[in-house]
């Protein structure tokens, strides 16, 4: 008996050992390999890898997982984003709506959003009326704030081809060079355009 009681505190001593030196070693290597993502990517506007909602025709703006008909409410205990899951009233984690093609809610919503960016003088590309499958997505395209530059100029006086050169500075080449396409993240897009001012 003694001995099987030996076996065991054994294992059990180094199965602790290896969950620490596992934790020590993942949280090392993501230090030294992503350290941008590890610490979190916070600026004074907000979070590089979360979108935000940038609700004025002075900025950019992203995907509409915060906008129209999928904008936050406070009033109605609403958080904001697409998610349908709710919890007390209150919108649940990050996810898709899983809304179908045949859904009359995603067509609503989507001709909801195409009439707010036609009001603002934008002629939306598809990303811009849809959402993302997180709810959070914090990059568009290239196309999607070139089609966004009449309002952003009109907004805050800049030219069109200053706007253009903006969006072509920030634009990142697809991941290792082939993996997705290229994008911009609109809060440093944002960023940029405030130093512009």
């Amino acid at each position: 008996m003694l001995i099987n009681l030996r076996r065991s505190f054994i294992f059990a001593v180094a199965a602790i050992v290896l969950v620490f030196a596992y934790t020590l070693v993942g949280t090392g290597l993501s230090q030294l390999a992503f350290k941008h993502q590890a610490d979190g990517s916070v600026t004074a506007k907000g979070s590089t890898l979360i979108g935000q909602n940038w609700s004025s025709p002075k900025w950019f703006h992203g995907r509409p997982d915060d906008t129209g008909p999928y904008a936050a409410n406070p009033k109605t205990h609403v958080a904001g984003g697409d998610n349908p899951g709710m919890n007390n009233g209150i919108s649940g984690e990050s996810a898709a709506t899983n809304l179908g093609p045949r859904s009359a809610t995603l067509l609503a919503n989507t001709q909801a959003l195409v009439a707010y960016w036609h009001k603002m003088g934008v002629n939306p590309t598809p990303d811009l009326v849809t959402t993302s499958g997180s709810g959070y997505d914090p990059d568009i395209s290239a196309q999607d704030a070139i089609v966004q530059i009449p309002m952003v100029s009109k907004a805050t006086g800049i030219s069109p081809s200053r706007l253009t050169t903006l969006i072509n500075r920030q634009n990142h080449g697809a991941q290792l060079g082939f993996l997705g396409s290229s994008y911009v993240n609109v809060l440093q897009l944002n960023e940029a355009l405030a130093k512009l001012r």
